[in-house]
């Protein structure tokens, strides 16, 4: 008796909710800690979003990405550039909120961040900024404390690689 085969087909859509509305691009940090402020101020928990935005960083949509606990957040970067692919990004800007207040980034923080920079280079989409929330206007932004610049990108430095003759063609020795 022949088994059958079923390929279930699956679609992948955007959802939009209602609009935060910004005419102003978010070209800087206290810019967009101005717009951002109200909604991350909402949560007593950890809250990751992603802002998507424009060529000339006009907003195209924000998405939230993970709720965590009082004092973290679990994210993949699958999730993190998913609505980005789908909204057609050129570049965006990662936040965060501590409800404890305290702006400074943990290890974890910058290690990730450095980590969706590369994710983002490598699918055209780069990371203008990454900002932490801490509430009263509180920030920390990655680019303004010069972790996030740009200099020493992921494909600067495979050119450098190749240039130098560390990345060659040679097959893996078994």
């Amino acid at each position: 008796m022949k088994e059958k085969h079923e390929l279930k087909v699956v679609s992948i859509r955007m959802v939009e909710d209602p609009p935060l509305l910004s005419e102003t691009p978010l070209d800087s940090p206290d810019k967009v800690v101005d717009f951002m402020a109200e909604e991350l101020g909402k949560y007593d928990r950890e809250l990751f979003c992603i802002l998507n935005l424009k060529a000339k960083s006009q907003v195209i949509n924000m998405n939230i990405v993970a709720m965590g606990s009082l004092d973290s957040v679990a994210v993949s970067p699958r999730e993190v550039f998913k609505s980005s692919i789908l909204s057609n990004a050129a570049s965006v800007i990662l936040l965060h909120n501590h409800p404890s207040g305290i702006c400074e980034p943990s290890r974890e923080d910058i290690l990730f961040t450095m980590r969706l920079r590369e994710c983002g280079e490598m699918i055209g989409i780069p990371v203008a900024d990454h900002i932490i929330t801490g509430g009263k206007g509180k920030y920390y932004s990655f680019m303004e404390a010069g972790i996030l610049d740009k200099k020493g990108t992921v494909r600067e430095r495979a050119a450098a690689e190749s240039r130098s003759g560390r990345h060659t063609d040679k097959k893996p020795k078994r």
